[in-house]
């Protein structure tokens, strides 16, 4: 029996997945996520890394493997200088277990390696949520809307078949579109809000983030707004709407709750557009290369109100629950547990069913 631990290190969370196989079988899998904004406190990452081993329970390790997307974080002045100093928090948590970085190409890759080629490991965690998938599913698209941004990610043939491996390249693409589920400022979602028989132009400012009109449109709970809040008030749903209604330079004895919470819905609409332009073009893509039925793959903490509702006003051949093809705590840091999975079959010699 091997026992894995696989990271995605993002900017804002950090993930975990601990899991234990023997001979390609897959016998216990735990997923953990801490919330960590990399850019405030970057030198405490590898504290981090050890609180979620030590959270997860498990002292024996036979491998380490790792994705990141953290580098894109203005804490570091460039990418090279932020997968340096992710590579080398790893490798100060675990100085005697093997080290291994997933690459954009779906491969992983020795520590030193990704050292000398750091550009290759940037941002590689979508690779990870793709290589799992495509484990299960040989033709689809795959929506995964995170706390911050949204991969999209077009599997053909059993393979990856990104067309881009960089963000700016996955940005063109569309396999990238910066709008997520809780941190996304509400000023990048829309540059106007219908109010009141009319329309409105909004501030520039951070004063909402997408969790607050999620929020209080029900699609999380209070729980589930694990990032920091615009004004650093709390979570509460009137906190929520007080931070919606000063979008448009008010408050909430200006407007009333039904007004604000129609602002949230125009909000959440505009989100679904947003991933619905980027899912138009990589799912027309696929369909060019794919033989047979394509079907969209949704997850991540937006897969049922932005994810789903985006494929919903496209024509695709079918909706998929990740959730529905792996363990659903998977499900929360699926990157994690894929490159979790990856080091195991490269540990075992055997893809991990």
């Amino acid at each position: 029996m091997v026992y894995v631990l696989g990271y995605d290190v993002g900017g804002a969370n950090t993930k975990a997945a601990l899991v234990s196989v023997k001979n390609g079988k897959l016998l216990n899998a735990r997923v953990l996520v801490e919330y960590f904004p990399v850019w405030k406190e970057p030198e405490k990452l590898t504290n981090v890394l050890l609180k979620l081993k030590k959270q997860l329970g498990m002292s024996r390790l036979d491998i380490v493997g790792i994705t990141m997307t953290a580098e894109l974080s203005d804490a570091y002045q460039t990418k090279k200088e932020g997968v340096n100093h992710i590579l080398g928090c790893v490798k100060k948590a675990f100085p005697n277990v093997p080290i291994y970085v997933l690459n954009t190409d779906a491969k992983l890759e020795s520590l030193g390696v990704a050292t000398e080629e750091p550009l290759g490991v940037a941002a590689a965690n979508w690779a990870a949520t793709g290589w799992l998938v495509a484990q299960h599913l040989k033709n689809c698209v795959v929506v995964d809307v995170g706390s911050t941004s949204t991969s999209i990610i077009p599997i053909s043939n059993g393979q990856i078949a990104a067309r881009g491996k960089t963000d700016l390249e996955k940005l063109i693409f569309g396999e990238l579109v910066y709008t997520g589920s809780l941190r996304t400022n509400v000023a990048a979602i829309a540059q106007t809000i219908p109010i009141r028989n009319g329309v409105t132009g909004i501030a520039s400012e951070l004063f909402a983030l997408s969790g607050d009109a999620h929020l209080v449109l029900g699609n999380i709970a209070e729980k589930e707004y694990t990032s920091e809040t615009a004004d650093g008030r709390g979570k509460s749903i009137p906190e929520a709407l007080a931070r919606l209604a000063r979008v448009v330079c008010a408050d909430t004895e200006m407007l009333t709750r039904q007004e604000i919470i129609n602002m949230a819905q125009y909000i959440c609409d505009m989100q679904i557009k947003q991933v619905a332009n980027g899912l138009t073009k990589v799912y027309s893509y696929t369909k060019t290369l794919a033989q047979g039925k394509v079907p969209v793959v949704v997850t991540g903490l937006g897969k049922n109100f932005i994810a789903r509702k985006a494929a919903e006003t496209l024509d695709v051949d079918a909706i998929i629950d990740l959730g529905m093809l792996l363990p659903k705590k998977a499900v929360l840091a699926t990157p994690a547990f894929g490159v979790a999975l990856m080091a195991a079959a490269k540990l075992e010699g055997e893809t991990v069913q």
